[in-house]
């Protein structure tokens, strides 16, 4: 292995900390992300050969060197094009001979867009016509670019080679909101749009897969899929990489033997056929589309898609196979173009069985025997027409959800159900245990494995990356290292897996019997069951400050003494401060976890690697120090036979047995703010006056990180009666020359003030100069500073009436002066203090300045209130008008947010209670935000509309387009109008209007649901299913879009009508179609619209 240069992020080679004793300076690791190879930047051009590296480099390695231009969608925090952008910046060249153009884009409604308009613009190179364009993408963005893929594969013919390399990993989303594996979008995506879908089985073909996808984008549009969450970000060496020179060599070679698009009358299939064998004769590799694995005369083969799903299943069949067992795994390479035949010829002509392990969105899926998975579809039918057999071998779906992560003991279970008798076409795979323990058929004995657990803002934190790059140095050994992080637990827990050894190793998941463990945080003993991690015999390493051996039996959980005793496990504990040479010298624990560390990995080369060590860090003599010293900072305990006897604990169903992983990052728990100053009055009349001098601009709300405009208060009219306890109110503001723009659905946001009186009155308690002139540097741009009074802040941008958070109180308590009041303050900041915070925010509705009051010891400075107190945000309200019919006004329909607290006083919602009192003619400051609320885009087109209270703005908005189009001669189609509220003769909104509609043949049918005007209640998807027929003719036959706008709780049972709908029409014309994925399909093509709250 050559020597390749990890690039460091700072001035000089790395961060620099004072040694204490004699003032030596000693350099520590900087990591940038786990997505880089030992979280550090790589050249471009030291990637090749054998070379430590991750599979995400890989890939963006490859479409920056092939590509003329990137587009990059990638979740804040996922890295997918870090390296990508370190690259551009050092504006490095590709094969091409210049940079490729590098364009991040946001992840949203219309994604791909501007992918698709630069290649088929005018302005387009036609010389760069046949250079490949790439995308770079997590598997959350696949449902917003699906439009863009859809409409690039009708015309490919005539468009440049596209290639988008997608992480498969997207949040589970719920209260967990872990990550997980998504390969479910990507299959469908591919199944319904006919793209090309790849998929690489590990890092070390992540380079060359990557390289193929490209090449087979030039037959037709292309994913290359690979895991996003393990593998995907695992460092580890690769031998056979490809610089950008070679990786365009072989690109050329194989384009000129295999036809590009529109060339030709060969199938998809034939040459992809072609590609792959001209590819392998140009590498000297042995790819299959299918991958066989397992006994020569299996009874049941297993058929899996996925990184870690189709190593570590192939890895288990080739153990179990050499056991016995008759069992094979056949791994998809290529799911798309499918070559049926290729994949009959992987299966042994002795298979009785196949089942498929099929990748679903959710639990709800696995449970549904009426829904498959993608990939049994292909399977049953390639299987079911064969004449391979004289009986067809039985075929069955074991679905699993995306937050299923598998390891070695739940894909040996998956395996050993294939021996069983499988009657039933599904088996489920989410939460499979098996008798046979994987862990132990794939281990080796010449594989080290360590896990480190840690607090990622710990001082040791990077001991792991500092261990593994160490002993990536050894040309002899194989090193794989990977980092997940969990921001929720202990405020932030990393943890590392490393592997160690002589043989190159593929698989990737998570260890489950490590050699070593390492515990930074005493704390995480409570949550993970880290001691079950580390195999009989192993070692564990504490680090526990201060800790005897007689204080053990405290510090440790019963449950872990006993299971270490049990396990035969020795325990050695890292605690610097019990040793009088390093007690004094803060900063030393990442050096001293270090040696020890090494010491117990390494005990064979611990002396010769000190001095590579200090290649890395510190410095040789800091570290032979250290070494001579050790035994005073590391021991071993004598485990007490006491341990041993201990009761059996009961099972902890709530201890982790891994670390559910929630980011890619560490949790960033600084916050940075801008301070703000004060300033006199005098300062702020320079500004004014000498503009130029002090690039003074004069702004509207300079605060507002939107553009704003003024507009006045045309009517203010109640519609509900004053008798009634809701107060509904219609406002409009009379737009005058402001220039005001918006369309149908749009929001118009309210930039809300405070009350002035109470503004006064907490100036007044609080001692503050209203006209003192505080200046803060601007929300945009940190360099440029805004001027406003004390008054003006606190009445437009202090929100100093709201709710506060717990950070509040925990910031608050650093002004305490009385000891009582900010032990207060940070018992409610903390864990003890939830209840109680809970009911002061839910119940009491405490706002800023009723802590401030409460707690009359902690007195802020102003400048110092601005940066813990929140800013007022704006609050948006669906525009009720169309500007067709009311060109020079803006409409909103409100509902007064009130209560009554505790203490008995009436309470106002900020928003409201600033709009409730506005009277005609009063000046408001407003925006406009986009929506999803868009109209179809033909006006032939039928709308079915479904608003609960307020939710009718949007739907007023649109009657009234529709009328216009009508007045205009313009054909509309049918419009169905279901309203729903209390009481008809209160809350009949707008209903005179929708009368006069409907007598005008706007709307084609009005259904109004009042739930409390009869003994039974009556809801809007009642009046929806009485009338399904109507539906059905507006919404399936004539592809009509469904919008529903307003609270939250009727979307389960309106979208069941809808499915309901979708059901009998097909039933009535004897189709089959799955009703839940039809409403799916119609979200991505934007016709079921939900706007709730």
């Amino acid at each position: 292995m050559h020597d390749v240069p990890i690039e460091s992020t700072s001035p000089g080679d790395a961060e620099v900390l004072p040694k204490k004793n004699d003032g030596e300076s000693y350099k520590q690791i900087d990591e940038v992300s786990s997505s880089l190879p030992f979280g550090r930047h790589i050249p471009f051009a030291a990637i090749s050969g054998p070379v430590y590296v991750t599979a995400q480099v890989l890939v963006q390695q490859t479409a920056y060197a092939l590509s003329d231009k990137i587009f990059t969608y990638t979740p804040e925090r996922f890295d997918l094009d870090t390296a990508l952008l370190h690259w551009s910046e050092q504006d490095v060249k590709n094969v091409h001979g210049y940079a490729p153009g590098l364009s991040p884009m946001q992840i949203r409604a219309g994604a791909g867009s501007i992918a698709l308009g630069y290649m088929f613009s005018r302005d387009f190179d036609l010389k760069k016509r046949h250079v490949p364009q790439s995308l770079i993408a997590s598997s959350a963005a696949l449902r917003f670019l699906r439009p863009a893929l859809d409409q690039l594969s009708l015309l490919y013919n005539v468009a440049s080679p596209l290639v988008a390399h997608v992480a498969a990993v997207d949040y589970t989303g719920g209260a967990a909101n872990t990550l997980n594996l998504d390969y479910a979008s990507a299959l469908g995506l591919a199944d319904e749009l006919g793209l090309g879908l790849v998929c690489s089985f590990s890092t070390h073909e992540s380079q060359h897969m990557a390289l193929f996808s490209t090449l087979l984008s030039r037959v037709l549009p292309t994913v290359h899929i690979y895991d996003g969450v393990v593998a995907g970000r695992e460092t580890t060496r690769v031998i056979d990489t490809l610089d950008a020179t070679a990786l365009h060599q072989t690109y050329v070679a194989v384009s000129n033997d295999v036809p590009g698009t529109g060339h030709g009358r060969e199938s998809p299939e034939g040459n992809l056929r072609r590609l792959l064998q001209t590819f392998n004769g140009e590498l000297g590799t042995a790819y299959s589309l299918f991958e066989y694995d397992g006994h020569r005369t299996p009874d049941q083969v297993l058929v899996v898609f996925g990184t870690v799903e189709s190593r570590l299943a192939a890895s288990l069949a080739q153990a179990l196979a050499r056991a016995g067992h008759k069992v094979g795994v056949i791994s998809v390479r290529v799911y798309r173009p499918f070559a049926e035949d290729e994949f009959l010829g992987a299966i042994p002509e002795s298979v009785q069985g196949v089942t498929v392990l099929g990748q679903v969105s959710d639990e709800q899926t696995v449970a549904d025997d009426t829904v498959h998975s993608i990939l049994y579809d292909d399977v049953l039918a390639a299987v079911t027409f064969s004449n391979k057999w004289r009986d067809a071998p039985a075929v069955a779906d074991a679905k699993y959800p995306r937050d299923v992560a598998w390891t070695p003991a739940r894909m040996q279970a998956i395996l050993a159900k294939l021996g069983g008798e499988t009657t039933s076409a599904s088996i489920t795979a989410g939460g499979a245990e098996g008798p046979t323990d994987g862990r132990a058929v794939l281990s080796h004995p010449y594989i080290q494995q360590l896990i480190f657990w840690d607090a990622d803002d710990s001082a040791s934190a990077s001991v792991p990356s500092v261990l593994s790059e160490l002993m990536a140095s050894d040309s002899y050994l194989n090193v794989t290292v990977g980092t997940t992080y969990n921001n929720v637990t202990h405020g932030g827990i990393r943890r590392t897996d490393i592997r160690t050894s002589k043989k190159s190793m593929e698989d990737s998941y998570p260890i489950e019997q490590a050699d070593i463990g390492y515990v930074g945080l005493g704390e995480i003993f409570k949550d993970i069951n880290v001691v079950e991690s580390v195999k009989p015999n192993g070692i564990l390493v504490a680090r526990l400050s201060g800790v005897s051996d007689a204080d053990l039996d405290k510090r440790l959980p019963e449950a872990v003494r006993k299971l270490i005793s049990e396990k035969g496990i020795k325990l050695y504990l890292i605690d610097p401060r019990t040793s009088d040479d390093f007690k004094d010298q803060e900063g030393y624990e990442s050096y001293i976890t270090q040696v020890a560390m090494l010491k117990l990995v390494r005990p064979d080369v611990f002396e010769a690697a000190l001095p590579r060590l200090a290649k890395l860090n510190g410095s040789e003599g800091l570290f032979r120090d250290i070494s001579s010293k050790l035994d005073g900072a590391l021991r071993e305990v004598d485990i007490p036979e006491s341990w041993s006897a201990l009761p059996e604990a009961e099972k902890d169903s709530t201890l982790h047995h891994g670390l559910p992983a929630t980011s890619f990052t560490p949790f960033d728990k600084l916050e940075h703010e801008p301070p703000a100053l004060l300033r006199t009055w005098q300062v702020v009349a320079q500004g004014l006056a000498f503009k130029e001098a002090y690039g003074t601009e004069i702004s509207l709300r300079p605060d507002l990180t939107v553009k704003t405009w003024t507009v006045r208060v045309k009517e203010n009219r109640r519609l509900t009666p004053s008798t009634y306890e809701r107060n509904i109110f219609h406002i409009e503001f009379d737009l005058g020359d402001s220039g005001l723009k918006y369309d149908i659905g749009e929001a118009l946001g309210i930039h809300a003030e405070n009350d002035e009186a109470e503004v006064m009155e907490f100036i007044r308690y609080y001692g503050l100069e209203p006209e003192a002139v505080v200046e803060v540097p601007s929300r945009e741009d940190p360099d440029l500073l805004e001027s406003r009074t004390v008054y003006q802040s606190l009445v437009q941008n202090v929100d100093i009436f709201g709710r506060p958070p717990k950070k509040f109180y925990e910031a608050l308590a650093i002004f305490a002066q009385d000891d009582k009041e900010q032990q207060d303050l940070l018992a409610l900041a903390g864990p003890m203090g939830a209840t109680e915070f809970k009911r002061r925010a839910e119940v009491d509705t405490i706002t800023y300045a009723d802590i401030l009051a409460e707690f009359a010891s902690a007195r802020p400075s102003f400048h110092d209130l601005v940066r813990i107190v929140s800013p007022m945000k704006r609050r948006e309200y669906s525009i009720a008008s169309s500007q067709k019919v009311t060109p020079n006004s803006v409409a909103l329909l409100i509902v007064t947010v009130d209560w009554i607290d505790p203490k008995g006083r009436p309470r106002l919602g900020q928003a409201t209670r600033f709009l409730n009192k506005l009277a005609v003619g009063d000046a408001v400051v407003v925006s406009v935000k986009p929506s999803v609320m868009k109209l179809p885009t033909t006006s032939t087109q039928p709308l079915i509309m479904a608003g609960l209270g307020t939710g009718l703005a949007p739907f007023r908005a649109f009657v009234q387009y529709r009328a216009w189009q009508k007045a205009q001669g313009i054909d509309i189609g049918s419009v169905l109008l279901y309203m729903g509220s209390r009481h008809q003769r209160e809350e009949y909104l707008y209903g005179e209007e929708w009368e006069a509609y409907q007598d005008a043949g706007v709307i084609t049918l009005l259904g109004r649901a009042f739930s409390r005007d009869q003994p039974q209640k009556i809801y809007i998807q009642d009046r929806m299913r009485q009338t399904i027929m109507d539906i059905i003719e507006a919404y399936v036959k004539k592809t009509g879009s469904f919008y529903l706008c307003g609270p939250t709780w009727p979307v389960p049972d309106v979208t069941e009508v809808l499915q309901e709908a979708i059901a009998l029409d097909a039933t009535i014309h004897a189709k089959k179609v799955d009703a839940r994925k039809e409403i799916e399909r119609l979200k991505d093509d934007g016709r079921y619209v939900l706007e709730v709250y």
